[in-house]
């Protein structure tokens, strides 16, 4: 690896369901890393209690690796919504980076940048408030460059440094290098299909991230 990787990276993504627990796995993993997933809405991929359990159900990493939520919701929702339906108030203040035993931390996100958190407050705001450096998880079909760009574009007008663009799904030249011509942004990783989703196959994918120098 060229340069040191951040102690600590959060991951967002353009929308929801684009790849950000497969990638926050594939990290947590790679780094032998802590992972927390600040808010939790509903439960995780496949009907598992949430992200948490997922990530630790694909890495085989033992339990302390992970974090437990500031704020756990009960319906799948955007967390603004699912907040008011389980009475809970969700606060910026609420939130400051948690102490682990590892050498990296993983923060994963909820949908995109402008997700609400409450009436004032997005997943941008949350972001800002930890002073984290963004790993940003976008799709690689059509529609990808207009989500992507935009996703940058806020991202540098918060001014929170942005690590690189991970692409998830089939591999798409074209799209990979508008992205990074007009972003302006290093690929760090075109992840395609993987059959079959393990601890093996998400560390050949960590192995093959081309990290920024």
């Amino acid at each position: 690896m060229s340069v040191p990787i951040p102690p600590a990276l959060f991951v967002t993504g353009t929308d929801t369901d684009v790849g950000k627990s497969i990638i926050s796995a594939m990290l947590t993993l790679g780094l032998g890393a802590s992972y927390w997933k600040p808010v939790q809405s509903g439960p995780g991929p496949d009907g598992t209690p949430g992200d948490s359990a997922y990530i630790q159900s694909l890495t085989g990493l033992s339990k302390e690796h992970f974090l437990p939520e500031r704020h756990r919701l009960s319906r799948p929702l955007s967390p603004h919504a699912a907040a008011t339906m389980d009475g809970v108030e969700i606060h910026l203040s609420d939130f400051v980076l948690p102490t682990h035993s590892r050498n990296h931390l993983i923060v994963e996100g909820a949908g995109g940048l402008l997700v609400p958190l409450n009436q004032q407050d997005y997943i941008l705001d949350l972001i800002r408030q930890l002073q984290l450096p963004v790993v940003l998880v976008t799709r690689s079909s059509l529609g990808t460059i207009n989500h992507t760009l935009l996703s940058i574009q806020q991202l540098r007008r918060a001014q929170v440094p942005v690590l690189g663009v991970v692409m998830n799904g089939p591999k798409n030249q074209g799209n990979r290098a508008a992205i990074a011509h007009y972003g302006q942004v290093p690929i760090l990783l075109e992840l395609g299909p993987i059959a079959k989703l393990n601890s093996a196959s998400l560390q050949a994918a960590f192995n093959a991230i081309a990290w920024p120098s």
